[in-house]
């Protein structure tokens, strides 16, 4: 990606969040080792957007602890957006549809260098600023996989244009260019053919083993992942890190049925982290 990351790990205990309609989530405890991509999986109403923000130091928990390297959370939630970046949140990282690919790489490098970067960094001279700003792009392009030219107006292409896989990747390179120790991605999988799937869980394992933790929202964990899930539990009763399955005795739904499934667990999370957000406060 350019640059040194520092790597952090990630931990919770007993990490919950009440809203106005009850608990987003309760009892999540893991433990992820730095450079770990970890996966929240879980059905349609059970937090997962709530817990991804929560993490990233984007809503306050109401009960239990987490640790994102050394800052606990909930009390340094400011110290925990500093080093995260989170991608393709509903209601929170909209792309704008009218917006050229390039428009929003500018976009996002300016933000960055007005409120990211130190202040011996805004006084260097504009030349050298452009520079660095270009390099950031490009490793961001590259670690997010987006290749520009194959777009179909290259880097002047409408995100409306976009195709979905695309429009994750550059969600990504935009949260990538801030070179954060923990990235945060929502509806990983979501409307995403088997093979897209594929693409876009090895791109994420790319970014983990270059130093950068992931934190993924899903409907289904990949093996090989730290599998946190947001069922229902009962107070006292954690939701640990499960290993994966390869392979199920259940006949799996066709992909129009998982897809319906998978727009109805966005709707309920997306109200619960919008119920959420308004009673225990967003960064």
């Amino acid at each position: 990606m350019g640059g040194t990351v520092a790597e952090v790990g990630v931990t919770a205990l007993g990490l919950g969040l009440e809203g106005p309609r009850g608990w987003a989530f309760r009892g999540v405890s893991f433990e992820a080792e730095p450079g770990s991509l970890i996966t929240i999986e879980g059905p349609s109403g059970t937090g997962r957007t709530c817990l991804l923000l929560a993490l990233t130091g984007r809503m306050k928990s109401t009960e239990g602890t987490a640790t994102v390297g050394g800052s606990a959370l909930p009390k340094r939630m400011a110290a925990v957006r500093q080093v995260s970046a989170v991608a393709h949140v509903p209601g929170v990282t909209d792309l704008e549809p009218a917006l050229t690919v390039a428009e929003h790489l500018h976009e996002r490098a300016l933000l960055q260098r007005r409120f990211g970067d130190s202040l011996r960094g805004l006084l260097r001279p504009w030349a050298e600023r452009k520079s660095e700003e270009r390099l950031r792009i490009d490793a961001a392009l590259k670690a997010a996989g987006l290749d520009l030219a194959s777009l179909p107006k290259g880097s002047r292409t409408a995100v409306r244009d976009l195709e979905r896989p695309e429009a994750l990747r550059l969600s990504l390179a935009l949260a990538l260019i801030g070179r954060p120790q923990l990235l945060g991605v929502d509806d990983t999988d979501l409307k995403l053919s088997d093979a897209e799937r594929a693409e876009i869980w090895a791109l994420l394992r790319s970014v983990a083993e270059n130093g950068t933790t992931v934190v993924a929202v899903c409907s289904e964990a990949p093996a090989g992942t730290v599998v946190v899930s947001t069922g229902p539990t009962e107070p006292g009763e954690p939701t640990a890190p499960t290993e994966p399955t390869d392979a199920t005795d259940e006949a799996p739904a066709s992909r129009d049925a998982q897809e319906d499934v998978q727009e109805n667990a966005q709707e309920s999370d997306g109200k619960e982290a919008a119920d959420a957000l308004a009673e225990a406060g967003r960064a």
